[in-house]
């Protein structure tokens, strides 16, 4: 009995069982590219992980390691020691590309893996996601969407963690809905983020898996910008702030005045502003020179017709006073 135990400790330290925690077969497109994450146990946080090829662990050939990256661009490797989740990414796959293992190197002699394995096809991979890396905001919902050809219940579970099954369930506080009402095609809606559920998850459809990361942010907060005034008392004043939304906050404290106006509001009544006092001007340029045309048209109409009236009375007034005579000649 207990040379039965000490060959099956054994045999668990080789072959890293119940250490390396991925997905076991997930359906790829030929020419495309997949990233498959490996979750590690804690004491494995320091240790150099890399990626394998072949479907023996002893004999398989490493493609790309964390303190050695690959030269070809085919493969990489990145490591998340705070999640303990190490990420190998395969590019321009090939039908050939079927049998890899995630392996931690425990020492020269020995190391852990997990074996997970490629379905290539030529056309639409039977299980799919339109996006393997989503963001979503802390608070929010993110919805992943997604299609299937195979059979058998979907499933949306967390690395390491719990699953839900069709069509609701919770995943460490967060909600999990899955809709799968039409045929070939799936959504899951993940409600109600929280910063802790950042992470890799995978949905199961069958016997395909198919990982998605999903990082949770917080969403930014909207810029203002403050004009500030002197405050003529030494006591506390309010603080008047207006969001971008119009709706007034008071904030109490400090010796002066704030108004918080947002900038675009603010180049707006600028702009409206520069548009009247232009045109009132304007208006005012055109007026002026109509007006003093009028006036000197009118002084030379009125001229004009005093002198011819005074023209005429002088000739009717010579007339009056010439004395006409007639001389005979004897």
């Amino acid at each position: 009995m207990a040379l039965h135990l000490s060959v099956l400790l054994i045999f668990t330290g080789l072959t890293g069982i119940h250490s390396i925690t991925t997905v076991s077969k997930v359906s790829v497109k030929a020419g495309g590219s997949i990233s498959i994450p490996c979750l590690y146990e804690p004491e494995y946080t320091h240790h150099v992980k890399h990626l394998c090829k072949g479907y023996n662990l002893g004999s398989c050939s490493c493609k790309v390691k964390t303190d050695q990256p690959d030269s070809s661009g085919k493969f990489s490797i990145s490591d998340d020691k705070q999640q303990r989740i190490f990420t190998v990414t395969i590019n321009n796959l090939m039908m050939d590309d079927t049998d890899y293992w995630c392996v931690v190197e425990i020492n020269d002699l020995k190391s852990d893996g997990k074996l997970f394995q490629l379905s290539g096809t030529g056309g639409w991979p039977q299980l799919f996601v339109d996006h393997q890396e989503i963001t979503g905001f802390n608070g929010e919902d993110v919805t992943i969407h997604g299609s299937y050809s195979n059979t058998g219940e979907i499933e949306w579970c967390r690395l390491g963690g719990s699953c839900v099954k069709e069509p609701s369930g919770s995943i460490n506080g967060t909600r999990v809905t899955i809709n799968a009402n039409v045929s070939k095609v799936f959504t899951v809606t993940m409600s109600g983020l929280r910063t802790e559920s950042s992470g890799w998850y995978f949905c199961t459809k069958g016997l395909l898996q198919m990982p998605v990361h999903v990082t949770v942010k917080e969403r930014p907060s909207t810029t203002t910008r403050r004009l500030t005034t002197s405050s003529p008392t030494a006591e506390p004043v309010n603080h008047t702030a207006v969001s971008a939304f119009g709706e007034p906050t008071t904030v109490q404290g400090g010796n002066h005045r704030a108004f918080i106006i947002p900038l675009s509001l603010l180049i707006f009544i600028l702009m409206v502003a520069s548009f009247i006092w232009f045109m009132l001007r304007r208006h005012k340029q055109s007026k002026a020179p109509a007006s003093a045309a009028t006036e000197a048209e009118e002084e030379v109409t009125y001229s004009t017709v005093k002198h011819k009236r005074k023209t005429l009375v002088k000739l009717e007034a010579a007339d009056a006073d010439v004395t006409y005579s007639t001389l005979a000649l004897q």
